[in-house]
């Protein structure tokens, strides 16, 4: 059975408006060195798809550049490679309507004319906000064995302990078959299954589905093609039990960047030989740690230059932190430039930030302080 791979890269960027006004969900810097896109486009990769479609909206010049060719993915390819799906929209809506896609299944009937063109069997979808490493081959080997329509990768969660917004919830038997599916509520109690937003679907059946939903002006990928079709169509499940944080906010992008710092979650993500994280490669020098620099449990990337005190942080590419700077539980992103005897704590900084001598800086974990690209304090 061969695949295809389809991501949406900014069907969310509405929940994170602080780090996606000038970029997509897809481009946003996470973990040091990497962008959202890349732990979907790593596990399709990893898993043998050799073709990707990413579906674009707005805001994807960043998108653009960090892709490039496709090349730091093996995917620079006379056949197949990473295939860069701009909004389509025609003359017609265009007059009437002025607007592109706003939901999922909007986004798909954009991109038919790829789907139909496409050859193999199966298409493997996923979103850019979810943050997991998963094996792809088993998923594509349990649809094949099933003979499903839709197979769908769910995470059991507990409602008391996991913010489960913006999740859909799935029940399902004994055979992992899907008997029915709801929105999440805060009713819902104790542990269930939601949707990771990751699933396979038989390139047929998407058509046929497609072409439904544009006679009958569907909109929504989980009411009118999941929910209504719950026991009509074959929809399986697939458990997945690794690591998988969905990122809802900006609190939620802190909590989850903030989690790296375990050295289990590092573990799951980063360190599975055979399923590497792929990254475009930029080629910088080793980080600089000047005598009397502190640097305790935190993720530090290549060419920095830390000559004060870091703490419980992930710091990007090209970050300066000056003397007698203490910066705890805080994010920096690519070139930001913190002063001297500067005291930061729950702060993140967007690219190219720059934070004058003497500044006092707090956010909380709940409400991290954020600072714009390029914005000088």
């Amino acid at each position: 059975m061969t695949a295809a791979g389809l991501i949406f890269s900014n069907i969310h960027d509405e929940c994170l408006p602080e780090l996606t006004r000038l970029r997509t969900m897809a481009s946003v810097p996470f973990g040091g060195r990497y962008r959202l896109i890349d732990f979907p486009l790593s596990n399709m990769v990893n898993s043998g798809i050799s073709k990707v479609g990413i579906i674009t909206h707005y805001n994807y010049q960043s998108l653009l550049d960090h892709i490039g060719t496709g090349k730091d993915w093996d995917l620079a390819r006379r056949s197949g490679g990473i295939k860069i799906l701009p909004p389509f929209i025609t003359a017609y809506d265009a007059k009437a309507t002025n607007s592109l896609y706003n939901t999922r299944l909007e986004a798909l009937l954009g991109v038919t004319n790829f789907i139909s063109r496409c050859t193999e069997d199966v298409l493997v979808l996923s979103d850019c906000d979810t943050i997991c490493n998963i094996d792809l081959s088993k998923v594509l080997a349990r649809h094949e064995e099933t003979g499903a329509d839709i197979t769908v990768v769910t995470k059991r969660v507990s409602g008391g302990n996991y913010n489960a917004e913006r999740h859909s919830v799935l029940v399902l038997d004994e055979n992992d078959k899907i008997i029915d599916a709801a929105e999440y509520s805060s009713d819902i109690k104790g542990a269930f299954n939601v949707s990771t937003n990751i699933m396979v679907i038989t390139r047929r059946y998407l058509i046929t589905v497609l072409n439904d939903a544009a006679a009958h002006g569907y909109t929504s990928f989980f009411r009118d093609i999941i929910a209504k079709n719950v026991g009509k169509a074959d929809f399986r499940a697939y458990r997945f039990d690794g690591f998988y944080s969905l990122i809802n906010n900006l609190p939620g992008y802190f909590e989850t960047s903030m989690k790296l710092l375990d050295s289990e979650v590092r573990e799951e993500l980063f360190e599975i030989a055979e399923r590497p994280v792929f990254t475009k490669v930029r080629n910088s020098a080793p980080t600089s740690y000047s005598e009397g620099a502190k640097v305790s449990n935190s993720i530090v990337a290549d060419g920095c230059v830390i000559e004060g005190e870091v703490e419980n942080c992930v710091v990007f590419r090209g970050v300066k932190v000056g003397k007698g700077t203490v910066v705890r539980n805080s994010i920096l992103l690519q070139d930001t430039y913190v002063g001297e005897n500067v005291n930061l704590n729950c702060v993140i900084t967007d690219k190219n930030t720059v934070i004058r001598d003497g500044r006092n800086l707090s956010g909380h974990e709940s409400m991290p302080f954020y600072i714009g690209k390029g914005v000088m304090v």
